[in-house]
């Protein structure tokens, strides 16, 4: 299965199986995100809304995007909200799912699925105000050294998502080239265990 049909599939079960990951991640995005206001959002990877739920209680109006139509189709029928939109796409290729600008663009738990970041960032920096800021949160580039990968359970077994390896100087790399300036960088540990290795990086930029 490439990305897409992964998701598809797991979208049945992604909000109630066991997943330390994506429930740290929702924990991390509020507390990066706390002070920071922000009117309008593009939410990249926002699957089944987990976020997306919050986002809105902050946001004017916001634009969901995912790559799984099965994910898309859980956010739809769990967010009903005039403020939220929510379109599929596929943010490897040009991003023309609209015209719009926004004041906050996220990434959550989507960019460990992505080979090139250059492009990614160029289009998010086209897509952002000046001023703008942008929130990614990822499995921890050292959790991935060890061969932690986004899985799931499926009717064959478990089923491990194609997946690539960032190291954090190339999610900053990345980011300068396309006139990001870095805010924040925090790392995120199971049951707040600094003595272990991180389960979670999350880094906030600024669109210079």
């Amino acid at each position: 299965m490439n990305v897409r049909e992964s998701y598809n599939e797991w979208s049945l079960q992604y909000d109630t199986n066991l997943n330390k990951t994506r429930d740290l991640e929702s924990i991390a995005i509020k507390e990066v995100l706390r002070d920071i206001n922000f009117d309008s959002c593009l939410e990249i990877g926002c699957g089944t809304g987990k976020n997306t739920i919050w986002l809105i209680t902050k946001a004017k109006h916001l634009t969901g995007v995912d790559l799984s139509d099965g994910m898309l189709a859980v956010a739809r029928e769990k967010i009903k909200s005039s403020i939220a939109e929510f379109i599929q796409a596929d943010i490897t290729q040009l991003w023309k799912f609209n015209s719009e600008k926004y004041d906050l663009i996220t990434f959550s738990l989507v960019l460990e699925h992505i080979e090139d970041l250059g492009h990614i960032f160029s289009e998010a920096s086209k897509k952002l105000n000046a001023g703008g800021y942008l929130y990614l949160g990822e499995l921890h580039p050292f959790k991935q050294y060890t061969g932690s990968k986004a899985r799931f359970d499926s009717g064959e077994g478990v089923h491990v998502v194609e997946c690539y390896t960032h190291n954090i100087s190339d999610f900053v790399a990345a980011a300068q080239v396309n006139r990001f300036s870095l805010v924040r960088l925090n790392e995120y540990f199971d049951d707040k265990d600094e003595q272990s290795i991180p389960r979670l990086l999350t880094i906030l930029f600024k669109k210079n």
